[in-house]
């Protein structure tokens, strides 16, 4: 049996991390009663340090939030294709071989959580943000059989970058003025990927009809944007769907354990809302 019975998730600001009550509900469904999760604020400038204090022999890896997804790079032996893809590693896993694996699991969670809800095939699609979940965003489209996507930015160098990656992935992006956010709703699917309130003022300002929205946000839910297209009846995704999916695919790597309990890790996620 492996010795390792340790994972974590990091990141700054990471008190509000859902992810402990997800993973420890899903040790707890898998039977895994030793194991331990935990959280570490940990900032770029202390990642470094941090992993190199790990007891590796113990710990099956670790999740990344913000600011760490693209600042773990260089401090892997591998990283995974769809991470590269998107520059961006959520989840680091330590081999039984001693190596230190770099995974993005945001990309097929947005697939798993979209087609979960029916949504098997975007022809065309749009984002609102340009960040780190935005990458994963248009990737995730991608796989879905998008072949055009409107990103909708504040900059022109967030724009190039998404333009460079659609190239890589096979996608064409059109860049158009964040101003114009609400006009992203006309799309058959649109990803918002931006903080909490950046999207309020496109809410008042939708089509009569607006097409299905997956708002990577859990907190406050649902945003003023969501609660808009869900009064017109369209399909509405939250980050807590995102997060679900991401945290599955994540314990499987963790675990070696396949399928994840995804019932156990959504109620777990659903009761951690609920109580604020």
């Amino acid at each position: 049996m492996t010795s390792k019975h340790r994972a974590a998730v990091l990141g700054s600001p990471i008190a509000h991390s859902l992810s402990p009550a997800l993973h420890r509900a899903a040790f707890a469904a898998l039977g895994l009663d030793g194991w331990r999760y935990d959280r570490f604020e940990v900032d770029e400038a202390a990642l470094p340090g941090f992993l190199a204090g790990l007891d590796e022999a113990e710990w099956a890896g670790c999740s990344l939030t913000m600011p760490l997804k693209r600042a773990v790079i260089p401090l892997l032996d591998e990283i995974s294709g769809t991470a590269r893809s998107v520059e961006a590693v959520n989840t680091l896993v330590f081999t039984a071989d001693g190596r230190r694996t770099g995974h993005n699991t945001d990309v097929p969670g947005l697939v798993n959580a979209l087609r979960e809800r029916g949504i098997t095939e975007v022809p065309a699609a749009a984002v609102l943000g340009a960040g780190a979940t935005a990458s994963s965003a248009l990737a995730a489209l991608a796989r879905l059989g998008a072949r055009e996507v409107t990103v909708y930015v504040r900059s022109p160098e967030r724009a190039r970058e998404m333009t460079e990656l659609g190239e890589r992935l096979g996608v064409a992006v059109r860049t158009a003025d964040w101003a114009r956010g609400a006009e992203a709703l006309a799309h058959p699917l649109t990803v918002a990927t931006t903080p909490a309130g950046a999207t309020d003022g496109f809410a008042g300002d939708l089509t009569a009809e607006p097409g299905a929205l997956f708002d990577v946000l859990y907190h406050p839910w649902p945003t003023k944007l969501a609660g808009a297209c869900a009064e017109r009846g369209a399909t509405v995704l939250g980050g807590l769907d995102l997060l679900v999916h991401q945290a599955v695919l994540q314990n499987e790597l963790f675990t070696g354990r396949t399928p994840g309990p995804l019932a156990a890790i959504r109620a777990a996620g659903e009761a951690a809302l609920a109580a604020g």
